[in-house]
């Protein structure tokens, strides 16, 4: 790609990255949603992941309809209509998505309900497949991965502050008494989050955000010489990588999807006193992308080394703030900087190498998780909620290695990763299923078998990359989704 100047164009760079606060924001307040659902609707565990299966499944529908449209029109959809319209036009339609919750919530209809997440994320999708490569465009090429990083840690900036705002805009103030919500009360907050939608889709078109996308040169020849392969799918490390991709946004989501059950029918918890607890949940995984986005900016080596330790408890520092904010209790939480330090030292024995931390962070993964089935009270929940805090290196490991050596066949198989987020969905509903059948604890094996694939996946790869002459050391690693 060009790149359109020799530094960060920060004044392109920060209204991009207001949709990857929404994405965060939408996809975490789902957690909140799904137990207000349960209840109003009389809704089974299964039945509740609904919520779950049509936002995420949206994201490989959206997919598909853009690759159907490009198809054709025989040229690229974003490549005709540029990248600041591909964001308006995906910006429009989550808005439209967000008004079927007036009349979703005036006839109390679950369908029309989880039919406007769907739309809203249909919207995301095409967000998504513009976002990611323009966040690379609007600087140099070698710090892009850590630019992807940087909108990942905002991203997740929304999945923290997200479940707070919508329980509040629920619930009301954590000191109330309310502790029962009426489907009422969640078309104000969504249609006020569409009003948003808009808001920053007019920003963008007075941005200066380039309204046309560069021309990308694909390189035409595959790393390897003489490997000329004439599919994405002729790769072990991309189709292994697919299904790496399905499951770990797939345990990602799924931790926090039936945290709020758990909590609420083992625990005593009302429904209002979880988004906390959510928040510190997808705050996890802000505290690991603030520690990978240091690169990203023009700092001496020594001080980055600083910002690695410091940038972790910077962000739980935000969870702690938003949630004094909110006039919750900080008790509880701070415990959890002694977690923290935990993620730090895999962080630091994996040196870098996407494939060593890719296999570190599942088996911590794992230890997290069994320890949460095995034990009870708050030890359990810190146990489910530091998942992800190993979560959070994750997609960007699996992106690099699943996409490395492939040649002019690259572009393509980012497309079929992409599409792979639905695996949020799925995953978490099948978790409901157990949960339904045994118990929410016992769920949780779900999980267990989605890191282990993924350490699986670890060992593989990189026995494959090896193969094909490819240093696992020098490949960089990308952003959160």
């Amino acid at each position: 790609m060009s790149n359109y100047s020799k530094q960060t164009n920060w004044g392109q760079f920060i209204p991009l990255v207001t949709v990857f606060f929404f994405w965060g924001f939408v996809a975490a307040s789902n957690d909140i949603l799904i137990p207000v659902f349960q209840k109003a609707f009389k809704l089974t565990q299964t039945e509740s992941m609904l919520v779950q299966i049509c936002f995420y499944v949206a994201y490989t529908v959206g997919s598909l309809i853009y690759m159907a449209v490009s198809k054709g029109l025989k040229q690229d959809l974003i490549n005709k209509i540029g990248y600041k319209n591909g964001l308006i036009l995906g910006l429009l339609i989550s808005a439209s998505g967000t008004l079927l919750f007036y009349p979703a919530a005036n006839l109390a209809s679950f369908p029309l309900m989880i039919s406007g997440l769907f739309i809203v994320g249909l919207g995301f999708s095409l967000q998504q497949i513009v976002a990611n490569p323009l966040a690379i465009e609007v600087g140099p090429s070698e710090t892009g991965a850590q630019r992807l990083t940087l909108a990942g840690g905002i991203n997740n900036l929304g999945t923290t502050i997200g479940p707070l705002i919508v329980s509040f805009a629920i619930f009301g103030a954590a000191s109330t008494a309310n502790t029962e919500a009426s489907i009422e009360s969640v078309k104000i907050p969504y249609l006020m989050l569409g009003v948003a939608f808009v808001l920053v889709a007019i920003m963008l078109k007075f941005s200066s955000l380039p309204a046309i996308t560069p021309t990308i040169i694909e390189d035409t020849d595959d790393v390897i010489p003489g490997d000329h392969k004439k599919s994405a799918f002729q790769y072990p490390q991309l189709v292994m990588g697919m299904i790496a991709i399905f499951v770990y946004v797939g345990v990602e989501v799924s931790t926090a999807s039936n945290l709020p059950a758990y909590m609420e029918k083992s625990l005593g918890f009302e429904t209002k006193d979880v988004a906390p607890y959510i928040s510190l949940y997808w705050a996890s995984l802000m505290i690991g992308r603030w520690t990978g986005a240091v690169e990203a900016f023009d700092l001496s080596a020594g001080f980055k080394k600083i910002l690695r330790f410091l940038a972790p408890y910077l962000a739980f520092g935000v969870f702690l703030l938003v949630n004094a904010i909110a006039k919750h209790d900080l008790s509880p939480f701070y415990v959890y900087g002694a977690v923290i330090i935990v993620m730090i030292i895999c962080d630091i024995i994996s040196q870098g190498n996407p494939a060593r931390m890719l296999l570190i962070f599942s088996v911590a993964g794992i230890t997290a998780l069994l320890t949460g089935m095995f034990t009870t009270g708050m030890v359990s929940v810190y146990a489910f909620t530091s998942v992800g805090l190993f979560c959070s290196t994750l997609w960007p490991c699996i992106f690099a290695l699943a996409i490395n050596g492939l040649g002019k066949h690259t572009n393509q198989g980012s497309g079929y990763l992409i599409m792979m987020i639905m695996g949020g969905g799925i995953v978490s509903f099948i978790q409901g299923y157990i949960a339904d059948k045994t118990n929410i604890q016992f769920s949780y094996i779900v999980g267990v078998v989605c890191f282990a694939y993924l350490a699986f996946y670890a060992i593989r790869v990189t026995g494959i990359l090896k193969s094909q002459g490819i240093d696992l050391d020098k490949i960089s690693k990308g952003s959160g989704h």
